[in-house]
């Protein structure tokens, strides 16, 4: 098995590509290791020191370092780990269910809503998973549209210009309601 490695716009976090599909639909996040129950993988991952973040997406895993470690220690490690745990056939999910967390509102969504997120899902996603992570719909109020930044993007230097000049910039241009887009933790 041969696993590609791809630098990220955030220098803290690396890509892995195993060459397989990782996760069936969606994205998981494990922004530390006592989320990382529900996924026999994040939690060897977490076992290697210095990791503080796991991302998966459909066929990749991004993996975020503390900054006092060195990537060139680490990668052999989260390698062997990534290798052993797909060439065993385990499973990336207990319960086989991505986290795809799609943000919350009740009922129906609104026709603002819904052409957010069509936005988000066509335009914004696909780019940032090339970049090893993923931004989530929180919520719409007022004019602002909340967004949740996962894997690389999260704690990723170029984020807020990501969300200002690129995503904002945007849904004010197709949608006139948007004022704003702010970040959720």
């Amino acid at each position: 098995m041969f696993i590609q490695t791809e630098q990220t716009p955030n220098p803290a976090t690396l890509k892995f590509l195993p060459g397989r599909e990782v996760l069936t639909v969606g994205t998981a996040n494990f922004p530390d290791a006592a989320s990382a129950a529900r996924s026999p993988l994040a939690e060897r991952l977490f076992g290697v020191e210095g990791v503080i973040g796991v991302f998966f997406g459909t066929d990749f895993v991004s993996v975020t370092k503390a900054d006092a470690r060195e990537w060139h220690l680490m990668k052999p490690a989260i390698l062997g780990v990534i290798m052993e745990h797909f060439t065993a056939g385990r499973p990336v999910l207990l319960d086989d269910a991505a986290a795809g967390d799609e943000g919350h509102s009740d009922g129906e969504d609104s026709e603002v809503i819904s052409q957010i997120k069509e936005l988000l899902d066509t335009r914004v996603r696909p780019a940032v998973a090339q970049d090893g992570g993923d931004i989530v719909f929180r919520g719409f109020d007022k004019g602002v549209v909340y967004l949740h930044m996962q894997g690389a993007c999260s704690g990723c230097p170029s984020s807020t210009a990501t969300l200002k000049m690129g995503i904002e910039n945007m849904l004010r241009h197709y949608i006139p309601e948007v004022v704003e887009v702010r970040p959720v933790l």
